[in-house]
């Protein structure tokens, strides 16, 4: 927990991540509709990151890497009841994905992995935000 930030602080984080994962996740449409789903992928999963960061935040807990967020994710915002458990799994599946589109050789998403995808990181930040 970083107790160093002010509620302002800490408001204007939080409002600033979830723009961020607003805006990125605008971009998903232009990148699957000009045939890079690894990169839409990849953005529908930093779209997600910046939320999930921003809903930690908001809840006084601050986190420097992609495996603390997913870790802190789970213990304090789904097993809370804040997110729901399936929708936690959904951004552990999203890192993955992401992860394997970026570093694996040879791999690419397709479209349909990308359509199959944008639902629920719609309904991620979504809920989030509310």
């Amino acid at each position: 927990m970083n107790k160093t930030l002010t509620d302002e602080q800490r408001i204007n984080i939080v409002r600033y991540r979830m723009e961020s994962a607003e805006s990125t996740l605008a971009e998903v449409e232009t990148l699957r509709a000009n045939g890079f789903y690894n990169t839409a992928v990849n953005r529908l999963y930093y779209a997600c990151y910046y939320a999930a960061t921003a809903i930690l935040i908001a809840n006084g807990i601050e986190v420097k890497s992609h495996d603390g967020v997913r870790m802190n994710l789970g213990k304090y915002i789904v097993q809370e009841g804040i997110l729901s458990p399936e929708l936690g799994r959904y951004f552990s599946r999203l890192f993955s994905k992401r992860s394997t589109g970026d570093y694996d050789d040879f791999f690419n998403h397709s479209q349909e992995t990308v359509d199959e995808l944008m639902p629920d990181a719609k309904l991620f930040i979504q809920t989030i935000k509310e």
